[in-house]
C-alpha cells in the first residue's frame, strides 16, 4: 500500500466515524467537512478528478451544515 492509498483509507474511515457521530454534537459536523476534504484531497491526488469534485461538493455542505448548526445551539451556562 503506497503513501496516497494509505491517507485516502484514513479519509474515507475518518468521515465514515465522523458521519456516525455527527448527531452527538456540531464539532462532529466540522470534523466530517475536514474529512471531505481530505477525500477530495485524495480524489485528485489519485487522479480521480469526479470523486474529487464531488467530495469538494460534499465539503462545502457538511460546513454550511455546521455553521447552521452552530448559530441553533445555545451557549453553555
Amino acid at each position: 500500500m503506497d503513501a496516497v492509498t494509505a491517507f485516502g483509507l484514513f479519509a474515507v474511515s475518518f468521515m465514515l466515524l465522523c458521519y456516525m457521530m455527527e448527531d452527538r454534537a456540531p464539532f462532529w459536523t466540522l470534523l466530517f467537512a475536514i474529512g471531505c476534504l481530505m477525500g477530495s484531497a485524495y480524489g485528485f491526488l489519485q487522479g480521480a478528478w469526479p470523486f474529487g469534485l464531488v467530495e469538494l461538493a460534499w465539503f462545502v455542505v457538511a460546513l454550511r451544515k455546521w455553521v447552521g448548526m452552530r448559530h441553533r445551539v445555545p451557549p453553555a451556562a
